[in-house]
């Protein structure tokens, strides 16, 4: 699923193969990506717009036009790829954005659980992005550490709340939590000013170790290397994973370590 580094990826997508350049054409290939936006509406908002600098917040991205803003979410199987406007169309590209003779930007959603919104200005970019919390690489500690003293539920749980914090999905807050040797099941409220500090600090750093791989990359000595192994072990003690579900979210971690 497609989390804060996966979408930082896709960014760096729109960047390269789309930002600077002029809207030339929009083929709306499937409307059941479109939210509050018809195909007609969308074409003739962006064609003839440049694409500027893209923006990210959370697990949404905000391709900027100096005008109208599209905005993405990614869902569990979305991707933004540059292809050549004579590749063949693959059957989960929803929406195909020429921006030159050889480039195209492509949105491809396979189960198409979120999708594409447009918004005018700025005050409608906030009402599409709803409440979301701060990004979580953004974030400063203190307001961390509050965030957190203040929510009852689980730390799991919280950590994957977008109200609270903006990009974290279950791999990431799986992987930060082994890290931080914290349980899933913790509660937020309950955790001590040490513990608040180390999970902040690991959050930092498997966001940093992350990003540039465009994925929360599944190294053997991560958790995330070994989630999906049929007889999962432990990287760092060797006892065997377990797995449940944590607020309706299938979990993975170390009952000794964690």
């Amino acid at each position: 699923m497609p989390e804060l580094p996966d979408v930082e990826g896709f960014c760096r997508v729109l960047e390269s193969c789309a930002q600077g350049r002029v809207v030339r054409r929009v083929d709306v290939m499937d409307t059941g990506v479109l939210h509050g936006v018809s195909a007609r509406r969308l074409r003739d908002a962006l064609e003839g717009r440049r694409f500027t600098r893209p923006e990210r917040h959370g697990k949404w991205l905000l391709a900027r036009t100096g005008g109208p803003t599209l905005l993405l979410h990614f869902g569990m199987t979305g991707q933004l790829l540059c292809a050549h406007p004579n590749d063949p169309v693959e059957a989960h590209d929803r929406v195909l954005f020429t921006v030159s003779r050889d480039r195209q930007l492509r949105y491809r959603d396979q189960r198409k659980l979120q999708g594409l919104w447009l918004a005018h200005d700025e005050s409608e970019v906030t009402r599409v992005l709803g409440r979301l919390g701060p990004d979580a690489t953004a974030v400063g500690r203190e307001d961390f550490e509050a965030a957190l003293s203040s929510r009852r539920g689980s730390v799991k749980t919280v950590l994957t709340d977008q109200t609270v914090l903006a990009g974290l999905g279950n791999l990431l807050a799986d992987e930060i939590l082994w890290r931080a040797r914290l349980s899933p099941t913790s509660r937020a409220d309950g955790l001590g000013e040490a513990e608040r500090r180390s999970l902040y600090a690991h959050m930092r750093r498997t966001l940093r170790s992350a990003i540039p791989a465009g994925r929360v990359p599944p190294r053997n000595s991560w958790l995330t290397g070994h989630r999906d192994d049929p007889d999962a072990v432990c990287p760092r003690c060797g006892s065997p994973l377990r797995r449940s579900r944590v607020g309706g979210r299938g979990t993975v971690w170390c009952p000794r370590c964690q």
